[in-house]
């Protein structure tokens, strides 16, 4: 029992320090080191250099390229002008009375395309806020859809998508982005379904009660126009060149140019470099598609990115790091928890549930919840249960694919509690408070996570993938 309080005890730590703003990357060694010295002292430093560090500096070299090009690319999207011409088209189509639908689509456009979430919440919020004004609705309102366009089924549903929550499960279930891209699109519906109904009720009732777009809030944005507006169809074509390339390099080339693996030698007398090519082929693909997403911004706005080209990479490299190095402390956490005793017996009780699908949902979800990280949550369940997950995926006949698709979906669940960095972020760039919007926030929270119920459910009753 003591060994379970001590494991709950550094996952509240770590949460609680999380929540009040404290730096994920500072704390979650002194939560998972403070866990291991009330159990066994001596393990300390052992544990430190021997697990935490290389569990760490491992989500490193697998993932950091991934977040590196993707916050790459999302800059190289908005200082050529692509973005805002993105969301000047959409809302064009969609019309400007329909202001939460158009912010949801322009989100879910850019997220989809592989533009990295916070960049998409500092694109899109100027927009966001001017047509919430002109149509006189609550701004209170604003976080809430933005989450719902960017932080929910772009993100980890729909296949192809590359996001880091959808690539994270190929590595342990030997699977591609495109994984279960039925029941993934199923489960997108829903979410945009079910996410704009509801904001649509709050903004009526809010309507109802004579509440406008209201006064004295911070961060009201300034929006320039365009000097050098980008046509719609060329601001669109980087997000497609992403798009079909991840999906050709995952299914074609990579498969034709490498095999199952690949053994390379730069000189004859150099020991070869072997590499199993089925756990890295959906990281390689996504870093191909994006390398050649910004190649694409560079032809066609390249003038436009010289004047300032080396302070955005700057920035967006500073960001990249910011967030792999943050997401790599929590999945060091991880692998310390799951090493302490106490796992054990979370680990029984979580085994306690016999389908191996809500096994795994309710596993990823809860753990993303704890970590306030989609993609700390999953990398810590996955690495600690998924040889579980895949032998009882096996014994029931329930294709990998199916589990890939779940965790990412899953991931994406309870992962923006109040704590989660996305949320802070987005709330400080709209200039507004948990007290005022977190209510919608979590509302889309719960609306993902039902989304992965439904997804089971459906493929139980259909056998869809």
């Amino acid at each position: 029992m003591l060994s379970f309080l001590i494991c709950l005890g550094a996952l509240a730590f770590l949460m609680l320090v999380a929540y009040r703003g404290y730096s994920v990357i500072l704390f979650a060694p002194i939560a998972a080191l403070g866990a291991v010295l009330l159990t066994d002292p001596k393990a300390v430093l052992p544990i430190y250099s021997g697990l935490f560090m290389d569990s760490m500096v491992g989500f490193i070299k697998n993932y950091f390229p991934v977040f590196m090009l993707g916050a790459l690319f999302g800059k190289v999207i908005e200082m050529s002008g692509f973005a805002r011409s993105i969301v000047k088209a959409v809302i064009g189509v969609v019309g400007r009375e329909r202001a939460i639908l158009s912010i949801v689509l322009v989100c879910a456009v850019l997220t989809y395309g592989g533009v990295s979430l916070f960049v998409v919440v500092f694109a899109v919020y100027p927009f966001a806020a001017e047509m919430f004004r002109q149509g006189d609705l609550p701004k209170r309102l604003i976080p809430g859809t933005i989450a719902l366009g960017a932080f929910s089924f772009t993100m980890d549903s729909l296949p192809g998508t590359p996001q880091i929550q959808n690539i994270i499960p190929s590595t342990f279930f030997k699977t591609d982005g495109m994984a279960a891209p039925i029941l993934g699109s199923i489960g997108a519906l829903f979410i945009l379904i079910v996410g704009v109904s509801y904001l649509q009720w709050r903004c009526r009732d809010a309507i109802a009660n004579n509440e406008g777009y209201g006064t004295g809030h911070s961060q009201e944005p300034q929006v320039a126009d365009d000097l050098n507006p980008v046509h719609p169809a060329i601001a669109l074509l980087p997000l497609v060149v992403v798009g079909v390339m991840n999906f050709v390099f995952t299914r074609i080339i990579g498969p034709d140019l490498y095999g199952a693996t690949s053994e390379v030698a730069l000189n004859p007398s150099a020991k070869p470099v072997v590499q199993q090519v089925s756990k890295f082929l959906a990281i390689w693909s996504v870093e191909a598609a994006l390398t050649l997403g910004i190649l694409t911004v560079f032809v066609f706005a390249s003038k436009t990115l010289a004047k300032s080209f080396a302070d955005g990479s700057k920035a967006a490299v500073s960001g990249a790091l910011l967030a792999s190095i943050n997401t790599a402390s929590e999945y060091g956490f991880g692998a310390v928890i799951a090493a302490l005793p106490g796992f054990i017996v979370i680990k029984q009780a979580l085994t306690a549930i016999p389908n191996p699908l809500v096994n795994e949902a309710i596993t990823v979800t809860t753990l993303a919840g704890i970590t306030g990280s989609a993609s700390g949550g999953m990398s810590i369940a996955l690495a600690a249960m998924a040889d579980q997950f895949i032998a009882a995926a096996n014994a029931a006949n329930i294709p990998l694919e199916v589990l890939h698709r779940i965790a990412a979906m899953a991931s994406g669940g309870m992962d923006t509690l109040p704590h989660n960095g996305a949320v802070i972020t987005l709330l400080a760039v709209t200039g507004l408070t948990h007290r005022q919007s977190y209510r919608d926030v979590f509302a889309v929270t719960c609306i993902k996570t039902m989304a992965v119920f439904v997804v089971i459910t459906t493929y139980y009753v259909t056998g869809l993938v």
